[in-house]
């Protein structure tokens, strides 16, 4: 007597297959992905590459914040969620340093120098209404913002034509030590 049971299993089975199938070929597509790895190595403003353009095309050089308290995040300027959920996080800080009479700068470090230059950045300062003298956004070759993450542990990866990024917020003393490191989503305003 024959019985069906070997067909209607594989039928059954079928199912499974094709899920497993489909999480194998993303696990395989992911890691074909490049990812900057987060290690936070930097515990100071000196120890990150000093020379940058900012949103005007001029030099820009970490350097001259020598004395100053700075608050540092990375964006891209095409970045429709994170990056503005980010930015309001600094912006809050801004009233918050207004209101207690105390100053900070602050800086946003470009993840994508190939698409966001210096005409992006500033426009992105504009219709958002960042042009304080205290805010930088800075951009820099692709080997040196790679290094910066890597230095301020933030992980980063190109998808399509999105970067897909964390969203951390640093704050360095007058001395340039990094003191405080925080996600955007969990900031609370702590700081001096």
């Amino acid at each position: 007597m024959h019985t069906s049971h070997g067909h209607s299993s594989n039928a059954l089975h079928r199912p499974h297959r094709r899920v497993l199938i489909a999480l194998l070929l993303l696990v395989v597509a992911l890691a074909a992905v490049p990812i900057t790895p987060a290690y936070a190595s930097a515990t100071g403003l000196a120890e990150l590459l000093p020379t940058w353009r900012d949103d005007r095309g001029q030099p820009f050089d970490l350097r001259t914040l020598q004395g100053h308290a700075v608050v540092l995040t990375m964006a891209y300027a095409t970045c429709h969620r994170v990056c503005s959920m980010t930015l309001r996080r600094l912006q809050q800080m801004q009233r918050d340093f207004d209101r207690r009479g105390t100053t900070a700068e602050f800086l946003v470090i470009g993840y994508d120098p190939e698409n966001d230059d210096a005409a992006a950045w500033h426009q992105y300062r504009e219709t958002r209404h960042l042009m304080r003298s205290n805010w930088h956004f800075l951009i820099g070759t692709r080997a040196a913002v790679e290094q910066t993450a890597r230095q301020l542990g933030f992980e980063f990866w190109k998808y399509d034509e999105h970067v897909m990024h964390d969203t951390r917020i640093l704050y360095f003393d007058e001395h340039g030590t990094l003191v405080e490191t925080r996600e955007a989503a969990g900031y609370e305003t702590t700081l001096r």
